[in-house]
């Protein structure tokens, strides 16, 4: 029985192994990526995202359990700074989860970002993609910290849950500009915090000049995660969006545009990689690289001439 018919038994060791094999670009990764793919696609997928400091890990924790009290299965994909020394994961996020790693309804996996921009690990989509094949009901990717332009959680995503945190000086300027406009619901958390009431009043009056809340207008829940307040009525919100997205066909456009990303970057990062083996070899980068600092060519006619043999 090879990794993959291991993993559609069942095995939490297959799991294990079949992310690992694919997050470090094993030689068997596609052929694991190509057998699990007709698995996929029956998994509830929540992005939780937000600046630094908001109470993800937390919130992820609680709405987790909450889950697994109506019985069904979780995966959470955590993505974690990357340590400087070894390259992996830091793994602060796992430690907060510590009670749900006993529980065997509940996979966890954290993903170094590995230098990947835009708040995900570069190879956070397939391990999504993996635990949906192995069976899991709800899969939390909980990205780093964000800022303006590291909205990448939209991508892998069906509902995405934006955090944020009260008192933490211009509350606006930590939910303008990208956050604001990924966002299906907003948990303002830490809701005990002096700061609450300006926060909702300024991020509901920023939701009302949103010309893309016309069929859905985001929701505004407040929580305290450590305590476990609201999480509930939060839980009620994300399943409330579950509903607009399947009855408004909302869920197969987000889903469809979502395939042709994946479509497109693995065709840009096969492309990559055939450019990368074939002006690598013989040295012929650094004999290209000296052609330009002799003006003898362009890097622009190089790219062209390069990209027209391998297309041939």
């Amino acid at each position: 029985m090879d990794i993959v018919q291991e993993l559609l038994a069942g095995s939490r060791l297959a799991l294990a192994r079949a992310i690992t094999a694919v997050e470090n670009e094993y030689d068997e990764a596609a052929e694991i990526m190509q057998k699990v793919y007709p698995f996929t696609g029956k998994a509830q997928v929540i992005g939780i995202t937000g600046p630094p400091g908001a109470g993800k890990s937390t919130l992820t924790d609680k709405l987790a359990k909450e889950y697994r009290r109506q019985e069904k299965t979780v995966g959470i994909v955590a993505v974690d700074p990357t340590s400087p020394f070894y390259g992996g994961a830091i793994l602060g996020d796992r430690i907060r989860m510590n009670e749900l790693t006993l529980d065997p309804g509940v996979f966890i996996r954290s993903m170094g970002t590995r230098g990947s921009l835009g708040g995900l690990a570069r190879k956070t989509v397939d391990v999504i993609k993996i635990m949906d094949a192995f069976g899991k009901d709800i899969i939390f990717i909980e990205t780093v910290g964000v800022g303006q332009s590291e909205v990448d959680v939209i991508k892998a995503s069906d509902t995405i849950v934006v955090v944020l945190v009260p008192g933490q000086g211009d509350d606006i300027q930590a939910i303008k500009a990208g956050i604001l406009e990924i966002g299906d619901i907003f948990a303002i958390n830490k809701a005990d915090y002096d700061g609450v009431e300006r926060l909702n009043t300024e991020l509901e009056m920023m939701l009302e000049l949103n010309p893309n809340n016309a069929l859905w207008r985001p929701l505004v829940k407040r929580t305290v995660a450590s305590r476990g307040d609201g999480v509930e009525d939060l839980m009620q919100a994300i399943n409330e969006h579950v509903e607009y997205l399947v009855t408004s066909g909302e869920l197969i456009r987000r889903r469809s545009i979502r395939t042709k990303n994946e479509l497109l970057l693995l065709i840009n990062d096969h492309i990559s990689k055939q450019v990368m083996d074939r002006i690598s070899l013989g040295g012929e980068l650094d004999s290209l690289v000296n052609s330009i600092e002799d003006h003898q060519q362009t890097p622009y006619n190089i790219v062209r001439n390069i990209l027209a043999e391998i297309l041939r």
